[in-house]
């Protein structure tokens, strides 16, 4: 086990990986090689100037550990990206063609009518025609945009990529070399190979930490259990797509589907899958999607409190709603945790990305603030230190309201002078922020009523 960014950094927080664009940022790859499109000058701008601009927004909400925001997929309906990316860059599969009714899993399948239907059927996906791998003419790039990312900031960057075993649910081969009675097996087999080479390369450029995403492991466990043929397979194939990562802190990332913020499922469950993952897969952290399922079987985590070396990424913010969590409330659900999962072995994180067509940016800075804000409060409850989170900072609000209005008689109607403006000191925030003193900033006399006053006069 490598543990890097979560080494000495107890509760450390974080957020899964996508993060919602600035709204001028309107480029996207569609599919050319990342080196082609850093030609053009208004994609390396805005794609360059993007990745600054989210690694500020992580670090300025208090994250310990910072994500590119997945900037370099697409701008597409409902995230389709996340899996199309590789899809669009590997050889064996080619074109963009609407998936046929037959080779869409149960598990996807909604009624017309509901914003689920209009995702999965509007997807398009390629078609293979040829045996999957790694492409020189188009590679992932993973490692150049690891660099880009890392240069732009000191907090260690995680880095995340879709497993290649969620991509084959949506595949429709046309090939023998891939038959249809292997039930994908080779496919995946092909896909973990292809990934593996990228993930290898980000390794050897730096990276640190690595993210592997939604591996269908969990999915199988909980809606076809009895199928262990399979799970046997899957746990060998995920374990291929880690191979040679050792000098990496390596997480698993497990929720359950975020097209758009929706729901995918109703029934969820990690009872089967728990076992599989922090006992048979070669990781270092398993996330957890929680704040969204209310905590559901947190207690489960007990079984290995004290047994493992692994940590437990609990998600204890949602992706899916737009009221943003409350530093007390986050410190709250982390209290529960601990009843289960000791501290050295606890991160705190969202449940998913907020990219994908999700929430806007405020909401998602404010979620990743309070993840930070209520780790820094159980961090004190336990004597730890805590976490600068310059947002949080009061000598750094943004937008200071004076203590009164003030108004100065004149000559002239409407004459009036202008409160002095004392600037705050400045003070050392290694510790934390300081604690707000009563000087706003404002100083003087006010003859005018305060709106506060004659709204309670009133009332």
């Amino acid at each position: 086990m490598a543990f890097t960014a979560t080494k000495n950094v107890p509760l450390a927080a974080t957020t899964t990986g996508s993060w919602p664009r600035p709204a001028w940022y309107s480029q996207s790859l569609w599919g050319r090689p990342l080196d082609t499109a850093m030609l053009d000058p208004i994609y390396r701008e805005q794609f360059s100037d993007a990745l600054a601009v989210v690694v500020s927004d992580q670090e300025r909400a208090g994250l310990d550990i910072v994500t590119c925001g997945d900037y370099f997929l697409d701008a597409d309906l409902a995230g389709r990206s996340w899996h199309h990316y590789p899809l669009q860059r590997w050889r064996g599969v080619v074109y963009d063609e609407l998936q046929p009714e037959g080779t869409r899993s149960d598990l996807l399948k909604y009624p017309p009518g509901t914003l689920l239907n209009e995702i999965y059927t509007s997807w398009r996906w390629p078609i293979v025609t040829g045996k999957i791998g790694h492409n020189p003419r188009n590679p992932l790039e993973y490692a150049k945009i690891y660099r880009m990312t890392q240069a732009r900031t000191r907090k260690p960057v995680k880095f995340g990529t879709v497993s290649g075993q969620v991509m084959a649910l949506f595949l429709d081969s046309h090939t023998p070399e891939y038959r249809i009675e292997d039930n994908k097996q080779q496919m995946i087999w092909d896909m973990a190979t292809a990934i593996n080479r990228e993930l290898r390369e980000l390794v050897a450029s730096g990276c640190s930490v690595i993210q592997i995403e939604e591996p269908t492991i969990h999915f199988i466990a909980c809606y076809h259990p009895d199928a262990t043929d399979t799970l046997n397979f899957l746990i060998e194939a995920l374990n291929h797509e880690l191979e040679g990562l050792e000098n990496a802190e390596i997480w698993i990332h497990t929720c359950w589907g975020n097209p758009m913020m929706q729901r995918v499922f109703d029934k969820t469950s990690y009872a089967n899958a728990l076992e599989i993952y922090l006992d048979r897969v070669k990781c270092d952290v398993l996330t957890l999607e929680m704040k969204d399922r209310g905590l559901a079987e947190l207690e489960l985590l007990g079984r290995w409190k004290g047994k493992t070396k692994k940590k437990l990424a609990i998600g204890v913010v949602s992706h899916r709603t737009l009221n943003a969590e409350t530093p007390e409330g986050v410190a709250s659900d982390i209290r529960k945790a601990l009843q289960y999962v000791n501290l050295e072995n606890l991160v705190v994180t969202s449940d998913c990305g907020f990219g994908r067509q999700g929430a806007n940016r405020l909401v998602a800075f404010y979620k990743s603030a309070a993840t930070a804000q209520g780790a820094n409060i159980v961090r004190r409850e336990h004597g730890l230190p805590a976490t600068y989170v310059p947002c949080a900072d009061p000598q750094l609000t943004q937008d200071l309201v004076p203590p009164a209005f003030e108004e100065v008689g004149g000559s002239g109607a409407g004459e009036s002078v202008a409160a002095e403006r004392v600037a705050p000191k400045l003070h050392n925030r290694s510790s934390g922020f300081a604690p707000a003193s009563g000087d706003t900033g404002w100083h003087g006399p006010s003859q005018a009523p305060r709106f506060s006053d004659i709204f309670r006069e009133r009332h």
